[in-house]
Order: structure tokens, then C-alpha cells, then sequence
């Protein structure tokens, strides 16, 4: 089984990878550390599975899953985050996420889920499901890819040359994002959609 392990701590990362390769028989384990690198090894070979953390440099781990269910690719994804925000439940299970774990759940619930999840199933705790139910994300992916690039400090004419398009188009979709949310600024905005996890 081809895994891609994409995760920015590089404790976290080789300690995955340790105790896969201990408790999977027949493993081949592609570290990355951030999810740029990940889109660029899911576009030169197939993996079976995709275990991402959601938060890290570059793509985020629900970017990644997007752009495979976009691809109508076969690799199943499984995301490992500190963070049970509902938004981030919501957008995996809409991106066709099969597993959704906390960090900080037991080593053998991991390797569970990862054998449910190569047999077909969908394994998101229940409790995190439950949660996922409640607040609708307003912001669009346009909105959500600005405030994003503008949490990380990044000027309207920098965020509008990474996603070519007009510094005007920038200014209209952070000021839909700000009206949206109810914030005073953009790094407001950022504040209140990281919250929520819908960044």
C-alpha cells in the first residue's frame, strides 16, 4: 500500500511514519512536509491513501482533498488535525474525506480507521460528525482563498499576482468576507473564519 503522509512537524511526521511501517504490512511511506509538495506527488504517481494534517504551508490538507475529488481520483484521504472545528468537518466530508481524526486520538484508533477506510469505509468520530451539522460557511472559495492569503500577512497586490486575477477583484472578495463575517478587518475576518474552521 502506496501512503503520501503530508504534515508539517517533523516530530509528528516521523513518528507516523514509524508507527505505520511498524503496525501496516506491505507499506510504502512518501513523506512531505507541506502541502504543496503533497499536490505535486499526487500529480506524478497514484497512492492509496492520503493522510494529511489540515493546516500546514502551501495547500491546506482540505485543498488537497478538493483538488483529488476534483480529479476523480481513487486515493482515499484521511485527515489528522489538531482541530475539530465543524467547518473543517463539514468541508471534508463535502471534499469526500473517508476518515477524520484528532492528533491526539490512540495510535491503534488510527490504524483502524486506516484499514476501514482502505475496505470502503467512512470512519469520522461521531461527536465531530455531530458538530459538523450546525453553522452554514458563508464564505465562497474565492473569499476563503483571499483571507487566507491575507492572514498570512500578504499584501492586496501579492494575493492578487498568486491567484492572477485584479487587485480590484482582491479588495471586492475580502470585503465580501469581512461583510460576511461580521469582522472590522481582514485579519478580524481571518480570526473569525479560523475559528470556525472555515479557513
Amino acid at each position: 500500500m502506496n501512503i503520501l503522509l503530508a504534515e508539517d512537524q517533523a516530530m509528528v511526521r516521523g513518528a507516523l511514519a514509524a508507527l505505520l511501517t511498524l503496525a501496516v504490512d506491505n507499506i510504502n511511506i512518501t513523506e512531505v512536509e507541506d502541502g504543496d509538495k503533497a499536490l505535486a506527488m499526487l500529480k506524478s504517481q497514484h497512492y492509496d491513501l492520503l493522510l494529511t494534517d489540515i493546516e500546514m504551508p502551501g495547500k491546506s490538507g482540505l485543498e488537497l482533498s478538493q483538488w483529488l475529488q476534483q480529479q476523480n481520483c481513487s486515493t482515499k484521504v484521511i485527515i489528522l488535525t489538531t482541530f475539530g472545528r465543524a467547518g473543517y468537518i463539514k468541508r471534508a466530508l463535502e471534499y469526500g474525506v473517508s476518515g477524520f481524526l484528532l492528533k491526539d486520538a490512540p495510535s491503534d484508533e488510527l490504524i483502524s480507521t486506516i484499514k476501514q477506510v482502505m475496505a470502503g469505509k467512512r470512519v469520522i468520530d461521531p461527536e465531530l460528525a455531530f458538530s459538523a451539522i450546525g453553522e452554514l460557511d458563508p464564505l465562497n472559495d474565492k473569499e476563503r482563498r483571499a483571507l487566507r492569503l491575507a492572514s498570512e500577512g500578504l499584501s492586496t497586490a501579492d494575493i492578487a499576482s498568486k491567484l492572477f486575477i485584479a487587485e480590484g477583484t482582491v479588495r471586492n472578495y475580502l470585503s465580501e468576507a469581512i461583510s460576511k463575517l461580521n469582522a472590522s478587518n481582514r485579519i478580524d475576518a481571518a480570526r473569525i473564519a479560523k475559528q470556525k474552521g472555515w479557513l
